[in-house]
């Protein structure tokens, strides 16, 4: 958990905090998903895990850097926390249909935007 919070704390280079997936629009400050004009909050994991997905898109998002980046730990019970966060998000992007969350299954998950 130490490692994982001080890595939150160093300096990264600017990066890109607004993010078009499809017809949603991802905000990873704000922490917001906004869909013609109406906007959903996500949870801080929500959103982590989105802008790893969102920056890795049409690659393999591996789980266990997932796991180690955001909870410090690659065990079981993170990682079926993660498949429920992803579910989460699924979920969320559900309006969409050109976008998906695919398993790819012991390694990790990939966004894919048709």
């Amino acid at each position: 958990r130490i490692k994982a919070l001080l890595n939150k704390i160093t300096v990264r280079k600017e990066e890109s905090s607004n993010f078009t997936l499809g017809q949603y629009t991802f905000d990873s400050i704000t922490q917001t998903l906004q869909h013609c004009g109406e906007k959903q909050l996500l949870s801080n994991r929500e959103s982590e895990i989105l802008k790893r997905l969102c920056e890795n898109k049409d690659h393999v998002l591996p789980m266990k850097d997932v796991l180690m980046e955001l909870w410090g730990d690659d065990s079981f019970f993170n990682a079926r926390s993660l498949h429920v966060f992803i579910t989460k998000l699924r979920h969320k992007l559900s309006k969409d249909e050109s976008i998906k969350i695919l398993n790819v299954r012991g390694i990790g998950y990939k966004l894919i935007i048709d």
